[in-house]
């Protein structure tokens, strides 16, 4: 695995791991996490005959942590300047959660470089209800709880955020391991991200997507609206395949997820 730390045309030095040969995949993680997640799917992905990245956000990993930029513009532009940055024209690109977001945008601001989209545990458009989006809750009460349990005691807030949204109890081992990764995103950052993650609407970007869509979801998710996902996935183009998990497929029914990871993958590139 080749891993290192490139910096973009807006001046944003963000971490990759790259491993593999052949079409190229982007994996793009979710608030407060990083690259890390997606270990075991980088050398499934690799070993099954294609280039696998995976990038730490900004603010996430061992990427710059800047005080500002994350609108889901900055960090699209990041994923992007990714994809130049390694000589990549096009690329499916994977996302989860918050990345789930990211990948979306990027198919509607740059379809030549996105050959197709995978959402992982995300509707791309929206995580809260919104005039467009009637699905989920509202983002004010959550968000403002979150924001203010972050201020206060970052550290268990974090450590609650990484395993409530797992179906049942996660294995101590692997939420001390999330833990870890998590907190190493510092407050400003990880606030910012998470007012992107509540409040970003991209319904209206809908129409002009023109690349497939395949969205992996849970459905005891407690952090996705299954009613949202479903809804999605009747628009032409676009596909669901459901879970009995949490918010971590990759995870929770690892084996199930690598097989319809690598079948959307193959129906796409």
């Amino acid at each position: 695995m080749t891993r290192r730390h490139i910096v973009t045309a807006n001046g944003i030095g963000i971490n990759v791991r790259e491993v593999g040969q052949g079409p190229p995949v982007l994996f793009v993680h979710g608030w407060s996490l990083s690259g890390q997640v997606w270990d075991r799917q980088l050398r499934v992905v690799a070993e099954a005959g294609y280039r696998a990245v995976a990038m730490d956000q900004r603010g996430h990993g061992d990427s710059d942590a800047p005080l500002d930029g994350y609108d889901i513009r900055d960090l699209t532009a990041d994923a992007i300047g990714v994809l130049d940055a390694l000589g990549i024209s096009s690329a499916v690109i994977v996302g989860w959660s918050l990345g789930g977001m990211v990948a979306l945008r990027a198919a509607h601001e740059a379809p030549d470089r996105v050959t197709s989209v995978v959402m992982v545990a995300s509707n791309g458009v929206s995580a809260s209800r919104t005039e467009s989006f009637p699905f989920g809750v509202p983002a004010e009460g959550p968000l403002q709880a979150i924001l203010a349990a972050e201020h206060k005691d970052r550290i268990s807030l974090r450590r609650s955020a990484v395993g409530d949204p797992f179906k049942g109890d996660p294995d101590p081992a692997v939420l001390d391991w999330l833990h870890r990764i998590s907190l190493q995103t510092p407050s400003w950052a990880g606030r910012a991200a998470m007012r992107t993650l509540m409040c970003t609407d991209q319904v209206d970007i809908l129409d002009t997507l023109s690349v497939p869509v395949t969205a992996l979801v849970g459905t005891a998710d407690p952090a996705l609206s299954l009613r949202g996902a479903r809804w999605l996935a009747e628009r032409p183009g676009w596909r669901l395949v459901e879970f009995d998990c949490g918010h971590y497929p990759m995870l929770e029914c690892a084996d199930e997820f690598d097989d319809a990871l690598l079948a959307a993958i193959g129906n796409q590139t």
